[in-house]
């Protein structure tokens, strides 16, 4: 075995671990969590404002 891929390993266990169980897990956890609603959000509104836009600009054609 590779010792480098091993020791690469071990350490990815080790960050793993510490992020599940570590101080401020609950906090990061959270915080991820609050990204991907305002991410999807902010998507949301997006494609909302684009299908709009192209509405208007189709009704102001006729």
């Amino acid at each position: 075995m590779d010792i480098k891929h091993e020791l690469e390993t071990r350490v990815k266990k080790l960050e793993d671990l510490i992020e599940t169980k570590g101080i401020g897990s609950k906090q990061l956890n959270k915080a991820r969590k609050t990204q991907k609603y305002l991410n999807i959000t902010v998507l949301g509104v997006t494609v909302a404002a684009v299908v709009g836009l192209a509405a208007w600009l189709s009704a102001g054609e006729e």
